[in-house]
């Protein structure tokens, strides 16, 4: 499995942003899926994760309710919606597949990683 995520960029607080993540492979639908991100200096950490048929989803305090996950089996594909986004959002976001959504277990497949920075 191949992952690219797409829609980082550069926002101001209180913006919205939308990441997306292309899955290549046809086992896409089977497994849980999610999103992570690593600020400069910090480690990476859970912020979402869906499982495989989308019916339950894992947030990270700090984006609960403002943040929502999903995804589209159909078009292999993952979606991080971000509202009201902070200057503390500003990190790398990653894509992940084949993993558990409470993030308890390793991921099998990360992607490259897209950027988003808020600015304050």
């Amino acid at each position: 499995v191949q992952l690219v995520e797409s829609g980082g960029g550069l926002v101001q607080a209180g913006d919205s942003l939308r990441l997306s993540c292309a899955a290549s492979g046809s086992t896409f639908s089977i497994n849980a899926m999610g999103w992570y991100r690593q600020a400069p200096g910090m480690q990476r950490g859970l912020v979402a994760a869906i499982t495989s048929d989308g019916g339950s989803t894992n947030y990270a305090d700090s984006v609960k309710g403002r943040f929502t996950i999903s995804r589209d089996n159909a078009k292999n594909t993952m979606y991080l919606q971000m509202n009201s986004l902070k200057p503390e959002g500003t990190a790398v976001y990653y894509c992940t597949y084949g993993g558990v959504i409470t993030g308890r277990l390793p991921w099998d497949y990360w992607g490259q990683g897209t950027r988003v920075t808020v600015s304050s």
